[in-house]
This record gives structure tokens, sequence and C-alpha cells, in this order.
């Protein structure tokens, strides 16, 4: 390299490292916006405070009303009984209705009954009728019978004609027998007439009980259809004097609600902003003593970053080691007169963070290429560091705690400081982000360890693999903590004690947040032991 170009490197590192120690003296001024917002901004707004007046004016109010709100009270009473009187008269109603029922399905079932007697005697008629009718034609055969062997009168006769004594017992005891035998026929006659007229009478009278269990059937069922519309009639009745008793009911409990809110509403409301200032005051408190720590911390970390000039010449030789990541055509990097940490950029970078803090930019630290471009390793070389031990840990703390309130600048900050950032397309360029000196999440990490003579790639899926990865579990002070897959969406340095150093988003500052357990990765990234 020629002279005139390493005077060049020369000057503009010296002037980086000018610009670095102004700029974390400067920053020192504003760390009282670097913690989260302002705790006394979890305080709701402020409650309504009436004066004394007000308070002394609705007690001797409510003294006026006390009788207003006892009658009130006697209203509800009122009402809720005669309520539970019209309930009680519908419910009558009702078992009226269903004993009308249950009288018509009883009637109903007798009628039933009586249709059912009457098909029997029918029955029954039909039956005596052919009993007759074969008893008639037994006797007609028997009538014919005697006329043709003359066992009437013409037998009587032939007792004189008989052979001897003998012919006349033979003859007398076939008399005897015919007559029996016609006898017999004519009783069964008798017999079937008497049962058939006892059956009839059965009959008609089963048919008189029909007829009356229907009459008495169509009765139950007027009376059914009157106790219906009766209770229809109570029901709406009821309807209309219950809507009206609970319209004059809800009216007497707002009232009375009214005069008990006016006898308390105030002593409450004062109550209400005694304890809403009460939480103010100690959350104004808590954050004023949190802003004034966070203030020491940092002027104390920006004192000890401004006097160590090592860590500054260290974190520019790192930047002037490693290729501007917003170089996107391969250009010579800027000799005198420029610095590496310079922030001018190209429109945009090679990767996106969509406003969630996940830097873009090529990343690149190493210094191979292909005939496609710049490659990049899977873990960059990022060098030993020059100090080590739990000194490098709280100079690598005290470097990103000295730029506290620093303006969030997607795609800004190296080992240097804070720098312009590079425009996205989208929500950075909502905030105006490319014209913002400041740090994103991973360029706050570069500056972070740039004083140990690091140098980070500007991509935090890269800065993941940069150092040895240990369990989430195990983290340290000093660690670096990433989230989303493959460590794509943010970065923050851990601080201990649940707390983490971190350039949130668009919009935001650097500042201390509580460590964020949701979607961080498995592992945490440790570049110092």
């Amino acid at each position: 390299m020629s002279r005139t170009g390493l005077r060049g490197r020369r000057s503009a590192a010296g002037r980086a490292r000018r610009r670095s120690i102004g700029v974390a003296v400067l920053l020192a001024l504003s760390v009282a916006t670097a913690v989260n917002p302002p705790l006394a901004s979890a305080v709701p707004p402020p409650p309504p405070n009436p004066s004394d007046a007000d308070i002394a004016g609705a007690q001797a109010r409510v003294g006026d009303g006390i009788a207003r709100v006892s009658d009130l009270i006697d209203r509800v009473a009122a009402a809720n009984q005669q309520l539970a009187a019209l309930d009680a008269a519908v419910a009558v109603k009702r078992e009226d209705v269903n004993k009308a029922l249950v009288d018509l399905q009883n009637a109903r079932s007798a009628a039933d009954a009586a249709a059912a007697a009457v098909t029997l005697a029918q029955r029954a008629l039909q039956d005596a009728g052919q009993v007759i009718t074969d008893a008639q034609r037994k006797f007609d055969s028997a009538a014919v019978t005697d006329y043709i062997r003359g066992t009437g009168a013409a037998g009587a006769s032939s007792l004189l004609d008989a052979d001897g004594p003998q012919d006349v017992l033979d003859r007398a005891q076939l008399l005897r027998l015919l007559s029996a035998k016609q006898n017999a026929v004519l009783d069964g006659l008798q017999r079937a007439r008497t049962e058939q007229a006892n059956r009839d009478s059965a009959a008609r009278a089963s048919k008189l009980e029909a007829d009356r269990a229907s009459a008495a059937a169509d009765a139950k069922k007027a009376e059914a259809e009157q106790a219906i519309a009766a209770a229809v009639a109570a029901q709406q009745d009821q309807s209309a004097r219950k809507a009206a008793v609970e319209a004059n009911r809800d009216a007497a409990a707002a009232e009375l609600e009214s005069a008990r809110a006016g006898a308390a509403g105030l002593e409450g409301q004062r109550d209400a902003y005694t304890r809403w200032d009460a939480q103010r005051q100690a959350e104004e408190a808590a954050a004023a003593e949190a802003a004034r720590q966070a203030e020491q911390a940092a002027a104390a970390a920006a004192a000890r970053v401004a006097a160590d000039q090592a860590a500054a010449d260290r974190a520019a030789a790192a930047a002037a080691a490693a290729p501007d990541h917003t170089d996107l055509v391969g250009a010579t990097r800027p000799e005198a007169g420029t610095s590496s940490g310079s922030g001018t950029s190209t429109s945009g970078g090679s990767g996106t963070s969509g406003g969630s803090g996940t830097s873009g930019g090529s990343g690149t630290s190493g210094s191979g290429t292909s005939s496609g471009g710049t490659t990049t390793p899977s873990k960059p070389s990022v060098g030993k560091p020059a100090v080590t031990g739990s000194a490098a840990i709280e100079l690598v703390i005290d470097r990103g705690m000295s730029v506290l309130g620093t303006p969030y600048s997607w795609g800004g900050g190296n080992e240097n400081g804070p720098t312009k950032g590079i425009r996205d397309g989208g929500v950075a360029d909502s905030y105006g982000d490319y014209n913002k000196v400041g740090f994103d999440c991973s360029g706050l990490m570069m500056y972070a360890f740039g004083g140990l003579g690091i140098s980070l790639p500007h991509y935090t899926g890269y800065q993941y693999t940069a150092g040895k990865q240990v369990p989430s579990s195990q983290m340290k002070r000093g660690d670096m903590l990433f989230w989303g897959p493959g460590a794509s969406q943010h970065v923050a340095l851990y601080l201990g004690d649940g707390t983490m150093l971190e350039a949130p988003q668009s919009g935001d500052v650097v500042k201390v947040s509580p460590v964020r357990w949701s979607g961080m990765t498995p592992y945490a990234v440790r570049m110092v032991e």
C-alpha cells in the first residue's frame, strides 16, 4: 500500500476515534430516555378529584334523602309481594286447565267404553237371532216328522191297532220320546227368545250409557275450553300487571341506587384519586430513581469508554479491516477524508428486518470471493479478543451502555459507533431510519465488541455462529441473546439479573429491557470467557 493510502487510513482511523469519544460523551447526556418507557406511563389517567365543598354538599343531600330512600325500599318490597301474588294466581289457573283436561280425557274414555258396549250388544243380538233361527228350524223339522210318522193324534189311534200288549207298550214309549223331544225343541226356542230380549235390553241400556257419556264428554270439553280461555285471559292480564309492577320496581331500584351512589360516590372518587396519586408518586419515584441510576451507569460507562484509548484503537482497526456491509458493488474502501463508519449507504441492503430489529446487510467478514460476488462463511472469523476475562466482559458492557438513548436506525452502527441507517423499502423507511444516525440490534453488538478488536458481521444470523454457543438457560453477563428461527430476528446483550441491552426497533432507542423469553433461540453466544 502507498504511503498516501496508509496516511489516509490512519487519518480516517484517528477521526473515527475522536468521533467515537465525542459521541460517547454526548450520548451520556441523553441516558434518561434509555431505560424502558417511564414507569409513570403505566399509571392510568387520573380519576375525578372532587373538592371538599362538593363532598360536604353531597353528604348534606344524602341526609335530606334518607326518608326518600326508605320509601323506595318499601316500594320495591311491595312490588315484589305483588309479583308473588300474581304468580300464585296464574299457577292456580294453570292447574284448573290441567284438571279440565284430565276430566275431558276421563269422559272420552267413558264414551269409548260405552261405544264398545254397544258394539258387543249388537253382536249379542246377532247371535240371539241366529239361535232363534236354529230353534225354529228344529221345531219345523219335528212338526214335519210328526205329521209324516203319525206321532201326533194319529199316534194315539195307532194304539188301538196294536197287535198285543207288547206292541202297545212299544208304541207308547215311542210316543213319550217324541213328545219329550218336541217339548225340548219348544223350550230351546223359548229360552232363545228370552235371551234375545235380555240382550236387546242390555244393548239399549248400553246405548243410553254411551249417549250420556258422549254428552258428558262434550260438557267436559266445553268446560276445558272455557278454563283454557279464562287462563289465557288471566295470563294476559297478569302479564300486563306484572310489567307495570316491574317497571315501578325498576324505577324504585334505580332511584334507590342513585340515592346510594350520591351518598358514597364522591367519597369513592376521592379515595380512588388518593390511591391513584399514591401509585403515580411511587412509580414516578421509581422511574426517577431508575433513570438516575441508568444515567449514572451510562455516564460512568461513557467516561470509561472515552478514557480507554486502546479499546478505541482496536475498534477503529476492526472497522478499518472489515468491508462496509452496505457496499453492494464491491467498490474499494474510502481513503482519506472518510470513515468506515460514516453511514453513507445505498438505497438498500441485501437483508431485511421488517422493523423487528433484525439487521440487514450482507454481513460478510471474510475475504473470499467467487464469480457470483462476495461469499459468506457459515461461521465467520471474528479474530481473537485482545482482552479476555471479566475485564473484557465489562469493557463490552461499558461500550454498550455508553450509547444508551441512541436512536434506532436500521442498518446503522459499526465498531466505531452509530452511523446512518439504510433504506429497507418498508417499515424502517416509514420511520426515516435511512436519515438517522444510530444503531440497529446487530450494529449495537458490533460496537460493543469492537473495543476488544472483534469485528462481528452486521447480521444476527451470522453473529449467532460467531462465538461459543451455550444453552440459553446458562447465559452469563456479556453473552449475546438471540430470537427467531436461526437467530434471524433480533440480538441483545445480556447484563445479568434478567435484564439486557438492546436496540429494539424503528422508532425506539438503545435501552435496557427485561429479558424476553418468548421466541428466544435455544443457545446464547459467548464471545469472551
